[in-house]
């Protein structure tokens, strides 16, 4: 009769082997695991100033608890539809014209047969993705400088009268969406081609043979074969609806265009790090998150139901 002890010593002992023997995978994780650890999972124990009045002297711990005080007092200022409204306006902007465009610059690589040109256009659409925000919003600054810039030099001499970009703020989603379309579109295409280099070539062989055109072989060969690939993407994208990056709409705000520029990000930038008020930005970024895992969680369940594609996050 086995006791209770043997059981335990046994279980200690397989686990001893399991981990001997896959000893390579764990020394592989062991970096990536300890680094979300140290730099994802300890500092959200930071969300904690949320609910209460966060003051130096006293600490994290030893602050006053105020439970919802500051989500009300977002929710309530003037302001904070507004720059709710702002946020979901460039979220789903971004999400409409940002996401198609990859997958189809991806199909329309794929279909360059020259080796040479392929390459060379991946590399030119590729090239945008790594350069720096300050250098991107500069160059647009410059280019579109209502005095010197050399797209109202164009716009003069067709006839037209000079747009200052920079100063309306009906302009600024447009410039932020497709400014930010042109600079990722050509690296977040790589996950598609990598997936198109997956399919069967003897299905387009087929589709040739049945006499199928280069249009019909990509709706009912090369989408079909991505599918689940676009839908796991779509699910990730929809997540990051609320999470606007702060640097490029700050980079890009000023005193005219604010009124459209400014969003949950920048609002935290401005309470947390100028006004120093710490509890208060951490329940915005808190609402913030708070919504995007809920839009994440809601858009993953919708591709469960709907049987969208195979894979689901």
């Amino acid at each position: 009769m086995i006791t209770a002890t043997g059981k335990k010593k046994s279980r200690s002992d397989a686990i001893k082997i399991y981990l001997y023997k896959n000893w390579q995978f764990w020394a592989l994780i062991a970096l990536p695991v300890i680094y979300l650890i140290i730099f994802n999972y300890i500092p959200m124990g930071g969300i904690i100033l949320a609910f209460k009045r966060f003051s130096p002297r006293k600490g994290i711990f030893g602050s006053d608890f105020v439970g919802l005080m500051y989500f009300r007092q977002f929710l309530g200022a003037p302001s904070s539809l507004r720059i709710i409204r702002n946020t979901l306006r460039l979220g789903v902007y971004s999400l409409l014209v940002g996401f198609p465009i990859p997958i189809l610059l991806a199909l329309a690589i794929n279909e360059v047969k020259h080796q040479r040109l392929k390459k060379f256009v991946q590399i030119v659409t590729y090239a945008p993705y790594f350069i720096s925000l300050v250098v991107l919003v500069g160059i647009m600054m410059r280019i579109m400088d209502l005095r010197t810039g050399i797209l109202n030099h164009l716009i003069t001499a067709l006839g037209g009268k000079p747009v200052n970009f920079f100063g309306s703020k009906d302009i600024f989603p447009h410039l932020y969406v497709w400014s930010g379309v042109w600079q990722i579109s050509g690296y977040a295409s790589i996950i598609y081609i990598a997936a198109l280099s997956g399919v069967n070539p003897e299905l387009q062989e087929a589709a040739i043979i049945d006499g199928a055109s280069r249009v019909q072989r990509i709706w009912n060969v090369d989408l079909p074969a991505i599918r689940p690939t676009i839908v796991m993407m779509l699910i990730f994208n929809v997540g990051q609806i609320m999470n606007i990056g702060f640097e490029k709409a700050y980079l890009m705000k000023n005193s005219v265009n604010q009124a459209n520029a400014e969003i949950i990000s920048t609002f935290v930038y401005e309470i947390g790090l100028k006004n120093g008020d710490f509890s208060f930005s951490t329940a915005v970024g808190l609402f913030n998150s708070v919504i995007s895992l809920l839009l994440f969680v809601f858009v993953n369940e919708i591709s469960k139901r709907l049987k969208i594609g195979r894979a689901h996050v």
